[in-house]
């Protein structure tokens, strides 16, 4: 993906966080570069993201080679005061799915008589 992703107008479900995290817990050896195609951010905003959650404690990698390994921590829990409890395992166990059912697209929707 060359540029800057396709904008987004409106609101979404997910933090920018939580789907830099849900990517990272898909593939923990996953180059920025895919990050950001796959979230559809720029890869420094991805860099950025992967700053914070590092600096709390959410996440940390290992440099092997030319890349790195990310290590997603489960048992931390989320920051927001309304998710006291829950846990980035139980987070990422509500967004796993069929990577089927998740990568879907708008020409594919209106031909598929499932959608």
């Amino acid at each position: 993906m060359d540029g800057v992703p396709e904008s987004h107008n409106g609101w979404t479900f997910l933090t920018n966080h939580a789907r830099v995290l849900a990517a990272i817990a898909d593939n923990h050896s996953a180059r920025i570069r895919d990050l950001a195609a796959h979230c559809r951010l720029t890869e420094r905003a991805v860099q950025k993201i992967i700053a914070d959650l590092e600096q709390d404690g959410y996440l940390s990698h290992t440099r092997e080679g030319r890349g790195n390994t990310y290590r997603v921590e489960p048992g931390k829990v989320l920051r927001h005061p309304a998710e006291a409890g829950l846990s980035v395992a139980a987070l990422l166990s509500l967004l796993a799915q069929d990577d089927a059912g998740r990568v879907r697209h708008p020409a594919t929707e209106a031909a598929d008589p499932r959608s």
